[in-house]
């Protein structure tokens, strides 16, 4: 059949209107996707923010997400240290479950796709500034990328130009997930950026397992200076969304990776190790002025992230967390379940802090009222010992008390270990760094600073059991080393950063059997004095 030149020119006419239509249904669909925001900070407990009460700190913008949104309560991680933790949240499982991932400066196996990875692959933009996994060595995993995404931007402080940066090379037809990682309040501290900022020694907030000193005090205040710091970058990033007005169908998401950089609470399994800040805003799908107290962990995040973009996690390796996306879409403003609800964390190898470079496992369960951590080499020492070799590991002693590198070196590291003869320090830095029993329980509805050991209190017996049995099961059932005679796998796995040299500890001159093999470990490695 002959089409003539005015039927050929209504075809294409028709054709070209066609094709702009399904152009401009894609880029509404792409449009009503959500986005998402992740911004995290580096070291921070979960009592400071000004949403919680804290008087230490000022957090207008963490303060404003949760407003539009929901604050939660109790938040974990999944382990006291930054790189497994944001390994465990990023895949929505476990530490003992992913392997090189769940030890601190490993590789992260590219087997275990991460919700940045899914989200790309459904047609997201996706990127980070800062520190999105790390420290560690993802290139050596076959990964073109870090698992955060692709890097914008590598300075610090200059997080919100990336993110704008980021946002310029979206293609408009592109949702987005970013991930913003501040080095803050990330040791080493500004000594006096505190009392430089306007705040007074009175305002200083002492945890419970540390001693109340002026020292103490001006150095929790240096930390409450990057804690805001943090939270100014997070107002630059929301002025970016609301100018892109990109607010209403943004996932916005404020936490941080692990406990306060003190003794005792960050690379410990205790509630300052754990107990994170979480605040949530989704203005178009989350009602606000929630506040959630039900226990819930990161890798529980993961999962309503997962629920949240439509995500399906492969078979081989599911999620482990539980997606609490209908708690906050429904509007639960905000009472705690009575019911007895629990979280799972862990650690193991943190930083390069005793012989052999070995770790000090933990495992615990978290309740409404009770922690119970498992220590499970409680021969070793739990912050690493005090006396280090000078260098390699033919070198000579150092001087005593000079390691404990499983504590970020600080002020208040200091003030213990020059005060550990006075008996009002010496408790405080023994908490710190002295042996602990195999098992540790803790009613923390009463003692979050986990000062008051309750094992082998009689009226206690019971919940030890029942929560150690439940913790085994736990353990058992998701297929943890450590409880099926395999956990010396963990020490297998390379450091990719700095090691450090320790005199061989007694019980590995008693029993050289029980040292657990480190075929990565060569003896020309070095480190810095």
């Amino acid at each position: 059949m002959l089409i003539n030149w005015k039927t050929r020119e209504m075809i294409q006419f028709l054709t070209l209107i066609i094709l702009k239509l399904l152009l401009a249904l894609k880029v509404l669909a792409g449009s009503d996707r959500p986005n998402l925001l992740i911004m995290m900070s580096d070291d921070q407990s979960f009592p400071h923010a000004s949403a919680y009460g804290s008087k230490m700190v000022s957090t207008p913008n963490f303060d404003k997400v949760a407003k539009e949104g929901a604050l939660f309560t109790n938040a974990f991680c999944a382990a006291p240290g930054c790189s497994p933790s944001r390994a465990a949240f990023l895949t929505g499982r476990h530490i003992w479950q992913i392997e090189e991932a769940g030890t601190h400066a490993s590789s992260f196996p590219s087997k275990y796709l991460t919700f940045m990875e899914h989200l790309k692959l459904k047609g997201y933009h996706t990127g980070y500034t800062g520190k999105g996994w790390g420290p560690g060595n993802w290139k050596i995993s076959n990964r073109n990328e870090n698992p955060a995404g692709p890097i914008y931007g590598t300075k610090k402080g200059n997080y919100s130009q990336a993110f704008k940066n980021f946002i310029k090379a979206k293609p408009k037809d592109k949702p987005f997930a970013f991930w913003f990682g501040s080095s803050d309040p990330h040791r080493a501290f500004k000594k006096g950026s505190g009392l430089e900022s306007g705040k007074k020694l009175n305002d200083a907030e002492v945890p419970t397992f540390l001693p109340d000193s002026p020292e103490i005090r001006n150095d929790l205040l240096d930390y409450a200076f990057e804690v805001e710091r943090f939270d100014n970058d997070c107002g630059k990033f929301l002025d970016i969304l609301s100018q892109e007005k990109m607010t209403d169908n943004t996932m916005i998401i404020v936490t941080s990776d692990n406990g306060m950089a003190f003794p005792y609470a960050k690379a410990n399994c205790t509630e300052f190790g754990i107990h994170m800040p979480l605040a949530i805003s989704w203005k178009k799908k989350i009602p606000g002025n929630q506040t959630i107290g039900n226990l819930l962990g990161l890798v529980d995040l993961s999962a309503t992230i997962h629920e949240a973009f439509g995500i399906q996690a492969e078979k081989e390796y599911p999620i482990s967390g539980k997606s609490f996306l209908k708690l906050i879409t429904n509007n639960q403003t905000t009472k705690t379940s009575n019911d007895e609800q629990i979280i799972y964390a862990g650690r193991e190898r943190h930083s390069s802090s005793r012989f052999n470079t070995l770790g000090y496992p933990q495992r615990c369960i978290r309740t409404n009222q009770f922690l119970l951590i498992r220590n499970y080499k409680p021969e070793r020492w739990p912050a690493g010992p005090g006396q280090k070799k000078r260098g390699g590991p033919d070198s000579e002693l150092g001087p005593m008390h000079n390691g404990y590198h499983d504590i970020d070196a600080c002020p208040t590291l200091d003030y213990l270990i020059q005060g550990r003869a006075d008996l009002k320090v010496s408790k405080y830095f023994q908490l710190a760094v002295s042996k602990r029993n195999f098992e540790q329980l803790f009613k923390v509805s009463e003692d979050p600073g986990c000062i008051n050991d309750l094992v082998g209190k009689p009226e206690y017996k019971v919940i030890q059991k029942k929560l150690s049995d439940q913790l085994t099961d736990y353990l058992v059932k998701t297929k943890d080393p450590r409880e099926n005679a395999n956990g010396d796998i963990f020490e297998t796995y390379p450091r990719y950063s700095s090691i450090r040299w320790f005199p061989e500890p007694k019980w590995a001159q008693d029993k050289p059997n029980k040292i657990p093999p480190t075929p990565w470990l060569k003896p020309t490695l070095r480190i810095k004095k």
